[in-house]
């Protein structure tokens, strides 16, 4: 037996090397599907001919406020988008699953507070529900203002830290550009695959392709148990500390 398994090595090993001897390169290439053409924005950061535009300074149609899903009442001037709290969170009038995600956030220069009550927000890569329901990537001041590190700014709340903190001062302009692979639940509610994401801040990695435990947990740890759920709404939070509203600019998505 032991001699008939190298003999079957040796012929298996004589076979490949014929073939690789008698390959081409044209064997390896493939021609089709053919990627379709996206163009590009002009300036690094604008939306490419492909992205959905969720906010361009030209209104909230893309947005409903996230209790009544009624039109979304946050205060637009100009280009920019700043947080009412008085009204509470807003979503996305369109669902997701895969995307890339392009937004820009700025925390004002007049900022006050410190720790969690200075400039936090969160972008919800999905909303699940009224309220914080949801996977939440951090938005806050984290410029000199220290918190709890699985809080700061370009962490996944509450679940990892981010690998670098390149956030700039209050008055300046932040960007957070996102690849969000949702999760996949089988038929009865338990989870096949979960939730991913890879985060740049200011084109800076601070989450690469990171394994979400579930959604967002305030208190406990998450878990997707009774938490199945499929293609889910954008969510921008309004945080409930004092510090002034925080606003947002340039929000696209490219569906993937």
């Amino acid at each position: 037996m032991k001699y008939s398994i190298i003999l079957t090595t040796i012929l298996a090993g004589s076979f490949l090397m014929a073939n690789a001897q008698n390959a081409k390169p044209e064997d390896t290439e493939i021609w089709e599907p053919i990627p379709k053409a996206v163009v590009p924005g002009k300036v690094l950061g604008d939306a490419p001919s492909d992205a959905i535009i969720l906010f361009n300074g030209k209104g909230l149609d893309e947005w409903v406020d996230v209790e009544t899903q009624t039109p979304a009442k946050w205060t637009v001037k100009g280009d920019v988008l700043t947080v009412n709290k008085a009204t509470g969170n807003i979503e996305t009038k369109k669902k997701f699953t895969n995307y890339q995600l392009h937004i820009e956030w700025r925390v004002p220069a007049s900022i006050t507070g410190s720790g969690q009550a200075r400039g936090n927000s969160g972008v919800f890569l999905a909303s699940i529900g009224k309220g914080d329901a949801g996977y939440e990537l951090q938005v806050l001041d984290s410029y000199n203002n220290k918190t709890y590190v699985n809080g700061m700014a370009g962490s996944l709340y509450k679940q990892v830290i981010p690998l670098a903190n390149p956030g700039r001062k209050p008055g300046e302009w932040n960007v957070y550009d996102v690849v969000w692979t949702a999760p996949v639940f089988n038929q009865d509610g338990t989870l096949k695959s979960a939730a991913r994401a890879t985060v740049f801040f200011n084109g800076v990695l601070v989450e690469n392709n990171f394994e979400l435990l579930g959604p967002t947990q305030y208190i406990g740890k998450p878990s997707y148990e009774g938490k199945a759920h499929g293609a889910s709404p954008i969510k921008l939070q309004a945080h409930g500390d004092k510090s002034e509203p925080l606003s947002f600019r340039n929000i696209w998505v490219r569906e993937l």
